[in-house]
């Protein structure tokens, strides 16, 4: 009895391990893989049949809203955190990209055209110091992706677009891109479920509870994804609404997955390849609505130092307090500053009346 009994204790353990695996393989898959995935799921016979007996049917996701990508040749790989431009609404090569347009950017910046500077300029309608600056950044964007971390890892994935994000009434509001993959979830209905099992061959019922597993896997992906968007999008909507990156609020990914109730990896492999438009045009990696206290301090200094050169360390320290209600130390201003290479108050002083 007791080595039947740590038999199944074995085997629940090992149905949990390949449960878990399976939901991390499909919270990694990107939007265009996982939208296969449901094509699939939706032309196995079995899940016909569920849904032709009635015991399979969808329930809408409340307030799904689709929209059509903005910038979809504009697919860049970029690093989470390596290129702040594309996280900052206020940035002005953002503006220099929507003032260009998607097909002239496209054709003059990201396809292999054989042209100078000179030309992009007229071409754009933009100085040729702004065309070499849009130049630099979007060869430092392609250089980045190939080169980015150590020798031996992998490529640098590209980021799959899950939805843009717009302002209705100074609110932050989702537009998915994907339809097929958010027109719902799957609903079971238990009685006519049992009804239909007790009528099939055992070998039968086995491929339908393997579809309904499937299934599970999929809603579980689905409304995990869900929730972090609107919790994101809550916790953030200042930020989202102004587009200043020093309004985002510091959010841990260990902190959304408990409130998401999902292992911290599952939450990891969900959001770490997925990317959002801005409400300023631009794509940038979900995880710049995650960032750290440090990151979200990081910015607050320098927007303060860029806006008040002359200000000692003790000065930026104040102010910090003063605006954000941070409260650091004098060494921890000093080392921040130093991360963002930033000169010393009087230094910055000079180097601004220059």
């Amino acid at each position: 009895m007791k080595f039947r009994l740590n038999a199944s204790a074995n085997t629940r353990t090992s149905a949990s391990l390949i449960g878990a695996l399976k939901l991390a393989h499909m919270a990694e898959m990107p939007e265009e893989e996982f939208e296969k995935e449901l094509k699939a799921l939706e032309g196995n016979r079995y899940f016909k049949l569920l849904k032709a007996s009635g015991a399979v049917n969808m329930a809408e996701f409340p307030s799904a809203r689709y929209a059509a990508k903005k910038y979809a040749g504009c697919s860049l790989k970029l690093s989470g955190g390596g290129l702040p431009e594309l996280a900052d609404g206020k940035g002005d090569l953002v503006g220099l990209i929507q003032g260009i347009g998607q097909e002239k950017f496209e054709s003059c910046f990201l396809r292999d055209a054989a042209m100078s500077d000179v030309e992009r300029a007229g071409e754009c309608d933009i100085t040729v110091a702004d065309a070499a600056r849009l130049r630099a950044f979007v060869d430092r964007a392609f250089i980045q992706a190939e080169f980015e971390g150590p020798a031996a890892a992998p490529a640098a994935q590209t980021y799959s677009a899950v939805a843009g994000i717009e302002l209705d009434d100074g609110e932050p509001v989702l537009g998915f891109f994907h339809r097929e993959i958010w027109k719902g979830r799957y609903r079971i209905d238990e009685e006519k479920l049992s009804a239909l099992t007790r009528e099939l061959p055992l070998d039968e019922r086995a491929g339908v509870e393997k579809v309904i597993k499937r299934m599970e896997f999929a809603d579980k992906r689905k409304t995990t994804l869900y929730r972090a968007l609107e919790i994101l999008l809550n916790i953030q909507a200042d930020y989202l609404a102004t587009g200043e990156p020093g309004r985002r609020r510091p959010l841990s990914q260990k902190t959304l997955a408990k409130n998401l109730e999902v292992h911290p990896s599952v939450l990891n492999r969900l959001v770490s390849n997925k990317s959002l438009q801005m409400p300023w045009g631009t794509e940038a990696p979900m995880t710049v609505l995650l960032p750290s206290s440090k990151e979200v301090n990081l910015e607050r200094l320098y927007s303060i130092a860029a806006e008040k050169p002359r200000l000692s360390d003790e000065g930026l320290r104040a102010e910090l307090k003063a605006r954000h209600g941070i409260d650091l130390s004098r060494r921890s201003v000093a080392q921040y500053r130093q991360d963002l290479s930033l000169a010393s108050g009087g230094r910055r002083a000079e180097t601004a009346g220059e």
